[in-house]
């Protein structure tokens, strides 16, 4: 049996530019992990002035795991045009600012955060306390990507691919002798 993908999950690919340097770190049971910025522009054709015209901007936060993550660190650079695969997740965050810290909170009508449909990033807003206190917190809804690919949009460009091996100890390292 292969490796099991889920069936409920919505499965996008997002063409864009890289808007943020990715970050690359090892977790504590090192495996790696890279996390970038996409910035999505949507063009339209402008009949009047008869040329592609910019329409809005949408932001995704991208996460790579294990090989990826280390070959994306390695080859994505702020400004570069990339093709993005992988699952679409959405969840509300929210920092409390009187325990300095950063949660997720279930999307309205939903049991869990991040079980929501598709969509682009809304900017951060301030908002009150919902108990009606003078607590103050900030919301923002983030529209994250769990990639299982990422490269190169080769429309706008070339790249020169370079295949990573990982190296395998030799069981007989050569002696320099040779063999009659």
């Amino acid at each position: 049996m292969g490796e099991a993908w889920p069936v409920n999950e919505s499965w996008v690919t997002v063409v864009g530019n890289a808007a943020t340097r990715p970050d690359f770190w090892e977790t504590a049971a090192g495996v790696a992990v890279a996390r970038f910025r996409l910035a999505v522009t949507v063009r339209r054709w402008d009949r009047g002035r008869d040329a592609w015209a910019d329409a809005y901007t949408s932001f995704y936060t991208v996460w790579t795991w294990r090989s990826l993550a280390a070959n994306v660190a390695g080859s994505v650079s702020l400004g570069e045009p990339l093709v993005v695969h992988g699952t679409l997740r959405v969840r509300e965050r929210e920092w409390d600012r009187e325990r300095e810290r950063e949660r997720d909170r279930p999307l309205q009508g939903e049991g869990r955060a991040g079980e929501g449909a598709g969509g682009a990033a809304v900017p951060p807003a301030m908002g009150g306390d919902s108990g009606g206190g003078t607590h103050q917190s900030r919301r923002w809804v983030t529209a994250e990507i769990d990639a299982v690919a990422v490269g190169h949009d080769l429309t706008r460009g070339t790249s020169a691919f370079r295949r990573v091996s990982q190296a395998k100890p030799l069981l007989n390292a050569p002696t320099g002798a040779t063999s009659p």
